[in-house]
């Protein structure tokens, strides 16, 4: 059962052009609020995301159905003209494009932007890529680890003894993808002004170095190069991940004034709090090893559950480090719906993350996951590009569609 679509953004069209994490992404928070989301797919193999992650029976990837959430799936040959002809129709009637194609691909296609916006003025479009449209490194490969190396994310993440480490998920896409929305809401504001769409440019690399804090700045001014520091900020302390019994770890941020002194009550050691290596945030920050030290000793007596229940008490920051299982036991992801249960066709019910963030009236939803390959081509050639049944068989005999 689809549910129906209160979403903000359900007066809108989408054009998803482009494979793996950082366009479709981007396509898939726009379907989340609402957005009618048409991806376009090569008809034969479609999206690699298909395939990406654990393999699953009949060759179904787990990943496809989060990514490819809200989507109607057309399969369409862009390599062939008839292919690039459909698609500019349907663009004619859309009010955004994203692709994620290496620069020029679009322009070889005879789709660029000032071809499509020539059919479509209020036309906006994001175009998302390792280096970005300009400078000597545009036609280069980029996925998203050459962003994050680039960006500066990976030198400054893992331990200081080994070669820098991956975040665990593909942030570098994901964060392109973020910033790549957030052009496309501000185009379409600054578009109800003016009437007239333009072209957001989403770099891998310029995403990653935009939530990189002071990096450059400290550098700039100080001559600091900031390096690993395992799990750790240096000269913020206490805020780590400490040993519980059992051999389970707890993560505690006390490293504020107050809330380090209600950590100190809380580890009945008051004698801590008025201590000169630890009495402010400086000292903490220059004393930070041996602080941590004295609360992983603490910690260490204590089971995670009742460690957990004692610093929530005290009003101490506190958490245990979430996997997949907790997430789907906690009460907090329960009560705010965080995890919700969708109908796949193949696995049958399946649990994913929501659409964030909450809107209070018009909220983003989950209608159904990703769609079969070339699921919805009759239907949007025929509503969208005026393509009559038999039009769409010879397309389909052609191998277009």
């Amino acid at each position: 059962m689809t549910l129906p679509n209160q979403g903000p953004l359900s007066d809108l069209v989408v054009i998803e052009m482009g494979s793996l994490i950082a366009g479709p992404f981007a396509g898939q928070i726009l379907g989340d609020f609402g957005a009618e989301v048409i991806k376009i797919e090569d008809p034969k193999v479609g999206d690699p995301m298909r395939q990406w992650g654990r393999s699953l029976p009949k060759g179904h990837s787990p990943w496809w159905p989060v990514i490819g959430r809200n989507k109607k799936s057309v399969g369409l040959d862009l390599r062939k003209p008839e292919g690039q002809a459909i698609v500019r129709e349907l663009i004619r009637g859309a009010d955004i494009v994203i692709e994620n194609f290496r620069p020029g691909a679009m322009e070889k296609w005879g789709l660029s932007y000032e071809t499509l916006s020539a059919d479509n003025p209020k036309l906006v479009m994001a175009r998302v890529s390792g280096f970005g449209q300009t400078g000597p490194y545009a036609e280069r490969a980029g996925y998203g680890l050459i962003g994050e190396a680039m960006g500066g994310l990976r030198h400054v993440t893992g331990d200081p003894d080994r070669p820098p480490a991956r975040a665990g998920i593909s942030i570098g896409d994901s964060l392109a993808a973020m910033h790549a929305v957030m052009g496309i809401t501000m185009a379409l504001h600054e578009r109800e002004r003016t009437g007239r769409g333009q072209v957001i440019d989403a770099a891998l690399y310029e995403s990653v170095l935009a939530v990189m804090e002071n990096l450059v700045t400290e550098y700039d001014i100080t001559g600091y190069v900031r390096e690993r520091s395992g799990s750790v900020l240096p000269g913020i302390a206490p805020s780590n991940a400490y040993p519980c019994a059992g051999g389970e770890l707890i993560l505690i941020g006390g490293n504020g004034d107050t809330v380090y002194a209600r950590l100190t009550e809380a580890m009945g050691r008051p004698d801590l709090k008025g201590d000169p290596k630890f009495v402010d945030h400086a000292s903490r920050g220059v004393n930070q090893h041996e602080l941590d030290a004295i609360v992983a000793d603490w910690t260490s007596t204590f089971a995670l559950p009742d460690l957990l229940a004692l610093l929530e008490a005290k009003g101490v920051p506190a958490s245990r480090v979430f996997r997949a299982p907790d997430m789907l036991e906690d009460p907090q992801f329960v009560a705010r719906e965080a995890i919700v249960t969708t109908n796949h066709p193949v696995f049958g019910p399946i649990r994913m993350q929501n659409a964030f963030p909450k809107l209070s009236r018009t909220p983003g939803s989950i209608r159904w996951p990703g769609p079969a390959l070339g699921q919805h081509t009759d239907e949007v050639l025929s509503a969208r590009a005026g393509c009559s049944a038999e039009q769409i068989a010879d397309l389909r005999k052609a191998g277009i569609v």
